[in-house]
Formats: structure tokens, sequence, C-alpha cells
């Protein structure tokens, strides 16, 4: 076998064919660990270069593409994929010269089947829980995993159970989970509480648990950075900015850069930067005291993708930013709804969560720690429409506590020619960004 689980934490070692989360002697988060020394002799640029644009299954998929630092061991008849990834890398020299940088790229993850880089964890996650013989899936969910669980869940032939709280769900997200078939269940309590339901009712019920804690996940997630660097012909960027909810994503990206590093796919790592939501950054309060202090928080944000007071990964999410001498920053509301703004404006499009990676590289190139020449690459984690309300109340400016510094007017008039010239004649192609 090229991999196993083993514990980030004392080191103990376990099957990949056990249904296991947490380490049993010291409640350590796992990783799947793969035999580096033995993929060495198999993996290259020059592999995952020749699979570029196939037609053939598993490899048609950004993340199957790289089956041997996912998951190597695998059946490909059992792999559950729409497919997924192949998300598109976009640079707009407007946004650059707004963040401050030279060069900046944007990596849209909400271009995945389902809107969102959820799908990227899913495939993983869903190809274990059949490699288990599991029939049930759940997952506790402020909108994106669930919606990518019921998806794959209902491809894969198993039933998918998911659970929200009762309140501030983006309905983008639940109409997803609905539509899918999925078993929604609705509770009166936060992302953080009914992670922990999630996990009480997997254990008692024999459901297999698919939220980030899940280390098949994030080894899917990986794909991100091994896609976005082969984008860049396997140049490394010297910054990779990204928004941090329940950190999954963060702890993903730095396990594959020190992976890539270590295969000899990348000369050097780059640097990772962590951007959380003023009202829910945990994180960054751990950071400002270099993590000798973590203390959970009640989230409150409009970015509901990234509502999240105790991340589970937080543990992983410390280890990237020390792999990569990484970051972490905040910014508040305003700055991630205006920096929405200004990505949906370039055609690109974003949900919420997303615009904390714009509205991160530019406030840490404001504070001298992204230098202007340097080259970065921001995540956008979800499509637009998984919040269109939000999109819609920001541009009406009725946010509450949240100016529209970058609105997009609707115009009313009546049915009247003259009254179209007249708005016509005053606008034309109005510019955003200022």
């Amino acid at each position: 076998m090229l991999s196993i689980l083993q514990c980030m934490n004392c080191g103990r070692q376990y099957p990949v064919d056990e249904v296991v989360y947490n380490c049993a002697d010291c409640g350590g988060l796992l990783d799947v660990s793969h035999d580096l020394n033995a993929l060495r002799k198999i993996v290259s640029r020059e592999l995952f270069d020749q699979r570029l644009g196939s037609l053939e299954r598993p490899y048609n998929s950004g993340v199957w593409r790289y089956k041997e630092l996912v998951y190597p061991d695998v059946d490909p008849d059992m792999i559950v994929s729409r497919p997924e990834g192949n998300t598109n890398l976009y640079q707009t020299s407007k946004l650059a010269h707004w963040a401050g940088v030279e060069t900046l790229y944007l990596k849209h993850e909400g271009e995945n089947p389902t809107g969102s880089f959820k799908d990227r964890g899913m495939t993983g996650g869903l190809t274990q829980a059949k490699v288990l013989g599991m029939t049930r899936v759940a997952c506790a969910s402020t909108g994106n995993t669930s919606a990518s669980l019921a998806a794959y869940a209902a491809l894969g032939g198993l039933e998918g159970i998911v659970f929200f709280q009762n309140k501030q769900i983006a309905l983008g997200k639940l109409s997803q989970a609905i539509a899918y078939g999925a078993t929604c269940v609705q509770i009166a309590a936060d992302f953080d509480r009914n992670l922990e339901l999630v996990r009480e009712v997997g254990a008692a019920l024999g459901i297999y648990v698919l939220n980030s804690v899940n280390p098949f996940r994030l080894e899917g997630q990986k794909s991100i950075m091994i896609e976005l660097i082969q984008q860049l012909r396997w140049q490394v960027p010297d910054w990779i900015v990204c928004p941090g909810g329940n950190l999954g994503n963060s702890s993903a990206f730095g396990k594959a850069l020190r992976e890539l590093y270590e295969l000899g796919l990348i000369d050097r790592i780059p640097r990772l930067a962590i951007i959380q939501a003023e009202g829910a950054n945990p994180l960054f309060r751990a950071f400002q005291k270099e993590f000798e202090d973590y203390q959970p928080i009640h989230a409150e944000t409009i970015a509901t993708a990234i509502k999240i007071g105790n991340p589970v990964n937080y543990p992983k999410a410390v280890r990237s930013i020390e792999w990569t001498n990484g970051v972490v920053e905040q910014v508040t509301d305003q700055e991630i709804m205006d920096a929405k703004a200004l990505i949906d404006a370039q055609g690109i499009g974003c949900e919420p969560a997303s615009g904390c990676s714009l509205a991160g590289v530019r406030k840490l190139v404001n504070d001298g720690i992204i230098k202007p020449h340097e080259t970065v690459v921001g995540i956008l984690t979800g499509h637009l429409l998984k919040d269109p309300d939000a999109t819609i109340a920001y541009h009406r400016d009725q946010l509450d506590s949240i100016k529209a510094h970058y609105p997009n007017h609707i115009h009313e008039v009546a049915p009247s020619v003259d009254e179209i010239a007249r708005i016509l004649s005053n606008g034309g192609e109005h510019e955003l960004i200022r």
C-alpha cells in the first residue's frame, strides 16, 4: 500500500480501510500519508502534462489527473467523479492595479460542478465511502458542503444527509441540497455545534462523516494547488491567498505544497496567506499571539461560507502557515463585499467569502507584507449564484452596516424611448474600479 492514515501529532498509524477521523491515542487530526519515496519513481510533470485534456475517466477530472498524489491505491472503478476541477485561472490588470500588485491571478473554484471547491474534496470523500462499503454519508454545513455532498452521494448511489443551522443559510446552497435528494435537517444551532452533532450521530448510526475532519476530503482539495501550478507551467508564484473558514483548504494547500517540493515537482514553496472575516477570525487572533493561545469565538459575518468560530482543521492550518512561512489576516464585511463587487464587475463573479482573497491581497500590500512586484494567486472558493441575495442587496445599498462603494444601480424608467435614451446617454460602460 502506498498510503496510510497517520496522526499529525503522535504519529500513530491506521490502515486506510478503517473508519477513523481522529487518533485514538491523542485525539489528533489524521493525514493520508503517502509513500513519497515510492511515488518519486512514478510521478513527474510530464506524466501530469500528458493527461491534460484527457477524455478518459478518471483523468478527465482535475482531481484524479493527480491520482498518485490523491489516492494512489484506489481502484479507478470505485472513483465517484462528475468530473470536477479543471477550473480557470483569470488574470485582470484592473484587479491587480486595485490590489496594488503587478501580477494577480484568480483561480475560480466556483466553476466546479456544484459551484464550489467542495467538489474536489467530495470526490475523494465519496470515493472512500464507496471503498469502505458505506451506504450513508453526512455533513454539517453552512451551504457549500451540503450541496456537494448531496450531488456526489446521489451520483454514487448513497444516501446523503445534511445538517444546517436554522438561520442565515444562503438559499442558493440549500436549494441544491434539496434538489439533489439529500435528507435535509435544520437544527437550532450554529455550524460548530452541528459539526459536533453530525459526528455523534455518525458514530451512533454508522454514517460516514464527510466534513473536512475527514482526511480524504483534504486530499482532493490538494489538487487546487497542483492544478494552479501546472497551469502556471510549473512556475511557482510568490503568494497563495485564500479565505479561511473551517480551514480545510489552507490545510490541504500546505500539505500539497510540501509534497510537491519533496517530490521535486517544484523548486520552492510559495507563501500562504489565509484571510478570515473580522467576525469569524479565531485563526487570526491566534496568529497575533504566535499561536500560543487559541480561543473559539461566536462567528458573525455576511460571508456565510466562512462563518465558523471553531474550525476543526485549526492545527493543520497552523502547520501550513509554518511550512510556508505564511501569514493570517482579517478583513471586514465591508472590505469583503467591495472586493466581491469588483471581481463580479470583471465578469468573473464569486460568492461573498471569495472576496476575502482580493481584499486580503490589497490589505497585505498596503501593510508592506506582499510586495508590488510579487506574483500572487488568489483563490475564489464559490460561484456568484451561491448567494444572489447578498449581491442584489449590496448593489441596492440595503445591507446593514455595509455601504455600497461600487454599486451597479438598477434603473427604473417609464416605457418610453426618450426615457431609456436618457439613461443610456448618461451611462455607457461605467467604471466600477476607481
